[in-house]
This record gives structure tokens, sequence and C-alpha cells, in this order.
């Protein structure tokens, strides 16, 4: 191997252990203590920055695809300087997640996070309180919640890490603020990492001719996924629409058989609602418990004095007990001050009922039962927003793409997946706007 031999991980692995060993000896020693942490030789080409002049790099990835690894590298490498004390090429930084919580679990503390992939030397200091990481250099990130927009109003950067962006519940004005303070330095720039779903903002981004998109399938990572991990995804999803979304990273466009568009959902799509007459939360509980269950639906909707359906939230969990769901249904109860909790019967009877008074006993609940197919139920609830008639407040992702993929046919079999949000939705605007109000509640403001 000469001096200028150029190699990486990938080229190394492919060698035998002999020549791996022999390759290794001939470099010196601060060369292989320092390899663990050289991005450029272990990462993919597909995860680093991509040449030329750019606003933002979009890397759309499936699911376990690496996405967190790069953009935490990116921040990383935009930090760092030559030497441990000298400033990099960017030193204020934003770190965007879906929540605060997403943050921190994911982007700083996660396995592929910023602490994660950092070495001791250039080891920033996270401050939970303080909402930020520092370098020793100077360098500054401050982290934020695509739930609070207005967070962002006042911080200037000269740089931003916006992860999971199709999934923030309030996309567009938490990236118009950021947009605004994106002003230090003669190049800010930001990288967003995210699985795909079509949202507009997405879209919208994708098309601007200042941006680079990157596709990341699941595929290309696989050698780092657990084995029982890749195989349950490719077991849920190869073959269906929503593989390509989710293991391909394409975005899809509307599914011409669904019973609703993403364009009737977006033209009727609100920030805040008005004073609302009534607000239940819908539970569609999962036939089992265990961690690869089905999700239990829990959404909240209200009905308004114009007589228009908001759908406030989307609290579904999966993989957690009867006690775990139900525990989570009783408490968006009390956060949406609700009239009552609709709870679908047909699959666990009574019981269901008795788990969430076991969490609660004051709680106002009534059953309701399926008589006809899923498809049926969902048809005039479809209407209604075809009429204008429904509002989501803020993006709803997941719920979102279930009702976008959902058809008249559905079958979960063939699918690969089960409609338990679109279930509890149904219930939900069904209770409110076709059955008729139970002597019209009080006004409540939100």
């Amino acid at each position: 191997m000469t001096s200028g031999t150029i190699f990486n991980a990938v080229w190394l692995a492919s060698q035998t252990p002999a020549e791996r060993q022999w390759i290794l000896r001939q470099l010196p020693v601060d060369t292989v203590t320092a390899l663990p942490w050289l991005w450029r030789f272990w990462a993919r080409p597909d995860q680093l920055p991509p040449s030329g002049e750019w606003t933002s790099w979009i890397m759309l990835g499936g699911r376990g695809a690496g996405k967190t690894r790069a953009g935490a590298e990116w921040v990383r490498a935009s930090v760092e300087g030559r030497t441990p004390l000298s400033g990099g090429q960017r030193g204020r930084l934003a770190l965007i997640g879906e929540t605060l919580a997403a943050v921190r679990d994911v982007m700083v503390e996660g396995e592929s996070g910023i602490l994660a992939i950092s070495p001791d030397w250039a080891r920033p200091k996270f401050e939970p309180s303080k909402r930020r990481l520092s370098w020793g250099n100077g360098a500054v990130a401050q982290i934020f919640s695509a739930d609070d927009p207005d967070s962002l109003r006042g911080p200037q950067f000269d740089g931003a890490w916006a992860d999971e962006l199709a999934k923030w519940r309030y996309g567009r004005e938490s990236w118009d603020m950021l947009q605004f303070g994106l002003r230090l330095g003669a190049d800010p720039r930001q990288v967003v990492t995210t699985t795909p779903r079509p949202v507009r903002l997405l879209r919208e981004l994708m098309a601007d001719p200042n941006n680079v998109v990157t596709r990341v399938s699941t595929y290309a990572n696989r050698p780092h996924l657990a084995p029982q991990f890749f195989r349950r995804i490719i077991a849920q999803y190869e073959g269906t629409r929503l593989g390509r979304q989710e293991l391909m990273a394409e975005i899809l466009s509307d599914n011409p058989e669904a019973l609703w568009r993403h364009e009737d959902i977006d033209m009727a799509r609100i920030v805040r609602p008005p004073r609302l007459r009534q607000v239940v939360v819908a539970v569609d509980p999962p036939a089992s418990a265990h961690r690869q269950s089905d999700a239990c639906g829990i959404i909240v909707a209200g009905i308004g004095e114009d007589d228009a359906g908001y759908v406030l939230a989307d609290h579904t969990v999966q993989g957690v007990s009867p006690r775990g769901w139900a525990a989570q249904a009783v408490a968006a109860f009390y956060r949406h001050d609700a009239a009552r909790l609709l709870v679908e019967v047909n699959q666990g009877g009574d019981m269901a009922e008795a788990v969430i008074r076991q969490v609660d006993d004051r709680i106002a609940i009534r059953q309701v039962r399926a008589s006809r197919g899923k498809g049926a139920r969902a048809e005039p609830v479809s209407a209604l927003y075809e009429q204008g008639r429904v509002h989501h407040v803020g993006t709803l992702p997941e719920l979102e793409t279930e009702m976008t993929e959902f058809t008249a046919g559905f079958d979960r079999r063939r699918a690969g997946w089960s409609p338990d949000r679109v279930d509890a939705l149904v219930w939900a605007l069904t209770e409110l706007m076709l059955q008729g109000e139970a002597g019209k509640p009080r006004l409540r403001r939100l």
C-alpha cells in the first residue's frame, strides 16, 4: 500500500484478515487510534454531504437507513476545527425535532446521536435544562421542538439539523421560523433527515432548486441492522405501496382507490380550532398486547359552533400493555377536556371498558360496536372531508398516511398493516357529525 492509496471501510472489510492486519500496521499509531472517529472512512457515499452550492440537504431515508448518523456527523463536522479548540465552519446551530423528547432521545443521546458519535476529546456538554449543547471551541447548538414554532422566534443560526420533518405537527410554521433565524455567517446551511411522507412542505422543499435531495433505502444499511428488525420490517412492508415509502424512501402519490386525498386534507388544515361544543376521544383497542401487536388507535376530535369537525390529536400507542394504552386514553380524555371516551368493543368486549375503569372509574365511556365492514363505516366520514367539513389541527402524519392509503375494500393481510388510527377517527367523527349530539354541551375554548 502506497502513501497515496485511498481506502475506506468497505474496501478494508473486503480484504482477508491477514491483509487487514498488514494494512493497519502500515498506518501511523495516531491514525489507527483515530480511525473509529473518521466518518468519511466509515460512511457510505449517500451519507456524506453533497458537493456544490446548496441551502438544504434533504436526506430521505427508509427505516433504519442511517439518516440520524448522517445528520449527527454533519453537525460534528460543522463545529469541529482542525484541533479540539479551534473553531469550525459553524458555531451557532439549531437542532429541531418532532418534540423535545425526540431531539434529546434521538438526535442528542441516541445510539447514533451527537454524543455517541463524538470522541472524548471533542464531545460537547449537554445541558438539558438549558436545551443546548456546547463544545470546547465555543460552538453551541440549541434544541427546539416543532410543536412550539414560536420558540424559534429570536434566535439566529449559521446551521441547522431538522430531523423527521415529515412528522412535524406544525411543520410549515416551524420551518418558516427557522428560515428567518438562519442568517449568520457567509453560508448558512441546513440538513433535513426524514422518512418521506407526501406532506406539502416536504414536496415544496424537494422542488426548490437551491436544495439537494438524497434517497437512501433501508437495504443500504442492512449490515448494521439487527436481523430480527430487518425481517420484521420486510415482512410488514415489502411488496406494498407503503413499503416504497418506508423502505425505499419514495414520496407516494395519492392512491387512486383511497377514500381520502392529501389535497382535501391540506386544503382544510388549520393551526388553531374555534370554540368547540363537544370533544370526544375514540379508542380502537388492539386484540393483543405484545410488541408486535396492532397499535391502539386513540384519536381526539371535536365539533364546533359551525358544525364542522376538528381532529385535534393522535395519541395512538403500540406495543404497550392494556393498562398502558388505557392510561394513554385517560390522559387524552383529561388533557382535551373531553365529554366521553368511545371504545370499540368488537375485539375485547366488556374487557376494554374494564381495563379503562381500572385506570379511572370516573370516566364517561360509551361502547361502540361495528356491525358493518371498515370500508362501509369509513365512506360517510370520507364524504365529510370531500365537503370541506372536517379540519385537521396541524399535521397528523401517521393518521394522514393511513387515511390516504385506506380503500373501501381494504384488505389488512394484503396491505401489511392495520388501520387502527383510521378506525378511531371514523368512530369519533361518526359520533360527533353523523349521529347528532346529546344535549349540545357547553362551549369550551382551547
